[in-house]
């Protein structure tokens, strides 16, 4: 006797339980067709506000059109998971104080990209016990994706002015991910946009990235410069990244949908090694050693060491010349002299925002 057709409606509904319990904020089932995406993309890419991020652009169509990624792709499972270390003022509290090195909050934890993989993975293994083999791929901001395009149009919640996603119950300090599938699973309904006339992520972007409601210039995005970039930070925007070391909060910081936001439920997501409230100088005497220690299992591993000094150099030439003192300086001269060109030219610029002249002036 043949096996029983599936009943995908039915297995649409287990896959979502099953989200809940490997601790998924929401699960959700998307169709495949983001032509409206791929139009926007095309739009961003040719004004060349990706910068450096050329794999935005080489992979073609298979970021737009999942099935060129992932053969035989029909559906989606999209899935959120909040991450939110700490309440928001604790957040504001350090971005406001100049002597302290500030982490965007999404890396104070361990690496999300594993974290979400691995519940992915069990996710599936748990579909492949109730519906036998079948075709999936898991990703999680690791490949030519739209993921907040899938989210967005299975429900998670709208694309903000800001370009993140929004949800009306969690904001968005969340985490997302995908399982791509040969699974003709039901799917669910995207949600109406509710920004409304607010400004708040423009008015409060400290280089002005957001150039137009739902534009970002990346090229002058923080989190780009202090991530992404490979090389000098430009001289125009590094007062205006103040202590921002690694990536930026603030237009989440100031939206008014995240006086809903949840904190992480997820002890990965925990802060570790204090990185909330470490002091620059303290992180700018990190050797190399130091800080592949320090950021082992974490995003921060990602910019190097080299970066890192950068960045940091960079927010020591920010620091209240009130409260600067001869730590900010000695710092800075103990790396005054650093292997590394693109070292050497930030800690001159920061030197000489105290006036301490650098290289050139001696």
């Amino acid at each position: 006797m043949p096996p029983s057709p599936l009943n995908y409606s039915a297995l649409g509904e287990l896959i979502k339980a099953w989200g809940a319990q490997l601790g998924f904020a929401h699960t959700a089932i998307s169709d495949v067709d983001l032509g409206e995406a791929e139009q926007h993309l095309a739009a961003w890419l040719a004004r060349g506000f990706h910068g450096e991020m050329a794999y935005m652009s080489k992979h073609g169509r298979k970021r737009t059109q999942p099935a060129r990624l992932v053969a035989d792709t029909v559906r989606v499972i999209t899935v959120r998971m909040d991450y939110l270390p700490q309440r928001m003022d604790a957040a504001q509290a350090a971005l406001s104080d100049s002597h302290i090195g500030y982490i965007s909050r999404y890396a104070l934890g361990r690496d999300y990209h594993k974290v979400m993989r691995r519940k992915l993975q069990k996710l599936a293994q748990r579909i492949t016990r109730e519906a036998g083999a079948f075709g999936y791929r898991a990703f999680c901001d690791s490949a030519p994706v739209m993921e907040k395009a899938l989210a967005q149009k299975s429900g998670h919640g709208w694309i903000g002015k800001h370009t993140n996603l929004l949800n009306r119950t969690s904001g968005s300090w969340f985490f997302l991910g995908e399982l791509y599938t040969d699974l003709p699973l039901p799917v669910d309904a995207p949600v109406g946009a509710h920004c409304g006339s607010c400004t708040a992520c423009l008015d409060i972007c400290p280089t002005d990235a957001i150039v137009a409601p739902y534009q970002l210039d990346a090229r002058r995005c923080i989190s780009y410069l202090t991530i992404e970039l490979h090389g000098a930070i430009p001289v125009p925007l590094r007062k205006a990244v103040g202590n921002r070391i690694f990536g930026c909060d603030d237009c989440q910081l100031v939206c008014p949908w995240n006086r809903y936001a949840r904190l992480a439920s997820q002890a990965d997501f925990a802060i570790r090694h204090r990185l909330d409230a470490r002091a620059l100088t303290e992180l700018f005497a990190w050797d190399e050693r130091d800080f592949k220690r320090f950021t082992e299992g974490s995003a921060i591993r990602r910019i190097g060491h080299i970066r890192w000094l950068r960045n940091i150099a960079v927010a020591l030439g920010n620091a209240s010349n009130a409260r600067a003192g001869d730590a900010v300086i000695s710092a800075l001269r103990s790396r005054r002299a650093h292997p590394h060109p693109l070292v050497r030219e930030h800690v001159d610029w920061a030197l000489a925002q105290h006036a301490e002249p650098g290289r050139g002036g001696e």
